[in-house]
């Protein structure tokens, strides 16, 4: 029987944090030289690596400490882990969580002192990793997006908080005959217009800097928000979705992809804390895009864990 107090336990989940942070995984040595390697503590590193080996992190063999198959893992999901990166950074405000639950508000802002958002675009290294771990997380769906999904009836695309560009990219390389545009904040645009170089899509693809909180362009053929909304609190999603049906010609095409109910609990849970947000049903998505004159005509999966829903403008709008 699972002891509460081992599915309570801090220690671990923060050790491999600190692990991943440091980046032992990439390293082989005596507590004294992987210290020396990452500028920490000998004594304190050494109980760290202790507590690591007892769990089956690490090994040790004739004294050095080197990473087991499980904590090679480190490594590959250091985006999510690395305490300093925009991911690894929010997982600590759990912390807070009495305050979530207790009140309904956010954790995040309460442990830094102003919302993620906020926290990342005052902070390029963050607003840099945030991208590449959006980047990594869909570095599988991404291709399956592009495939599974028919973009070439669109002319023009308009990814509203496509980031760096990612996924736009794997569309347009999927449909020649597709152009495209991201909408983000200035940083991740300019990082998006560079990926569009580097892959030859600079005569289809282009950024422009802004928020989707502002009035969109106008004239896309299909408006994309993926993994947009579950980030938002309801008044925020209906927000985003007036700025996009304003923005629509009518027979444009509004597409969400999200994880729906299907991400699981603890991302759910996760959402909450970081954001207010919520992963939710296909029903509530469509109820909320209803209200803003939106009507959904069509939903499917497109990807291993993601759904698309296809919005229309209503007739009448609300």
């Amino acid at each position: 029987m699972t002891s509460i107090m081992a599915l309570a336990d801090l220690a671990t989940p923060m050790a491999v944090r600190v692990a991943a942070t440091l980046g032992l995984a990439e390293h082989t040595g005596t507590a004294e030289e992987l210290a020396a390697a990452t500028g920490s503590s000998a004594p304190a590193l050494r109980r760290l690596l202790d507590h690591l080996v007892t769990v089956g992190v690490f090994e040790l063999d004739s004294g050095r400490c080197r990473p087991t198959e499980l904590g090679a893992q480190i490594a590959e999901f250091a985006p999510l882990l690395d305490i300093n990166r925009a991911g690894g950074r929010a997982e600590p405000a759990f912390v807070e969580l009495l305050e979530t639950v207790t009140t309904g508000a956010p954790a995040y802002p309460r442990r830094y002192g102003h919302d993620f958002w906020t926290d990342i675009d005052a902070n390029p290294e963050l607003r840099r990793s945030f991208d590449a771990q959006m980047t990594w997380r869909f570095r599988t769906q991404a291709p399956q997006i592009a495939e599974r999904f028919d973009w070439s009836r669109f002319g023009e695309i308009l990814d509203v908080g496509g980031g760096d560009g990612m996924l736009l990219e794997q569309i347009l390389l999927a449909h020649p005959g597709v152009r495209g545009r991201v909408l983000d904040v200035p940083a991740s645009a300019s990082a998006a217009t560079r990926r569009f170089a580097a892959a030859g899509l600079a005569d289809r693809a282009d950024a422009v800097a802004g928020s989707f909180f502002d009035p969109l362009p106008t004239g896309a053929d299909a408006y994309l928000l993926s993994d947009i909304l579950h980030d938002w609190d309801d008044d925020s999603v209906r927000a985003i979705l007036t700025g996009v049906r304003i923005a629509a010609a009518p027979d444009a095409t509004v597409v969400v992809i999200e994880p729906l109910e299907g991400a699981g609990t603890a991302i759910d849970l996760h959402m909450l804390m970081c954001f207010g947000g919520s992963e939710r049903t296909a029903d509530a998505l469509t109820a909320l895009a209803a209200e803003t004159g939106l009507e959904l005509r069509h939903s499917a999966p497109v990807s291993d864990g993601r759904t698309a829903l296809e919005f229309t403008p209503s007739p009448a709008p609300p």
